[in-house]
């Protein structure tokens, strides 16, 4: 039995006949094509997952994406303004805080959540912080140097939580109806 459920996803709102067992992170990558969220562990233990759900980061492979009702979600994708990548995307662009990718988009939206609740971090803060978000590429260094110059640059820009999610209400959703299908 489908039910009704309204949220906003990256400023743009959102209304989808879901099934009540579907998790967050089903919803955001099968119903509305944002895959930039990933699946890493189905546990909540690598944090690949990790989207802003009314400004705080979570785990969507942990909560039914009924629990998001009225929300506002906030995914990677949520985060660039008018194709200008917001400062932490670009930190880690800049420190190659990245290698093979797949645990990015979680780091980066991990990040940017401890940054508003830290805005004065040190490299101890980040890996401290940052210990539910799993990479197996790195060691880590590239990240937490990407995390610090992310935070530098969210300060000067003004931009302490996300890049204007309103804006990107026409473009954030990667071409996702306002209305997404109902699931079989």
């Amino acid at each position: 039995m489908a039910i009704s459920i309204s949220l906003t996803v990256n400023g743009a709102p959102i209304t989808a006949s879901i099934d009540p067992g579907t998790l967050l992170v089903q919803f955001l990558r099968d119903q509305l094509r944002l895959t930039g969220t990933h699946i890493g562990c189905d546990t909540a233990q690598c944090g690949a997952c990790t989207v802003h759900l009314n400004g705080r980061a979570i785990k969507s492979c942990n909560i039914l994406a009924v629990q998001a009702e009225g929300a506002e979600i906030t995914t990677i994708e949520g985060l660039a303004q008018n194709g200008t990548l917001h400062p932490m995307q670009a930190a880690f662009k800049h420190c190659h805080g990245l290698q093979c990718g797949f645990c990015t988009p979680g780091m980066v939206m991990s990040a940017v959540s401890l940054v508003h609740r830290q805005p004065d971090l040190t490299g101890d803060d980040v890996r401290a912080q940052l210990d539910g978000n799993l990479c197996r590429c790195t060691g880590y260094h590239n990240i937490v140097k990407a995390v610090l110059e992310g935070a530098a640059g969210m300060k000067s820009s003004g931009n302490p939580v996300t890049a204007n999610a309103a804006a990107n209400a026409n473009t954030a959703s990667a071409g996702a109806p306002a209305t997404a299908p109902a699931t079989a």
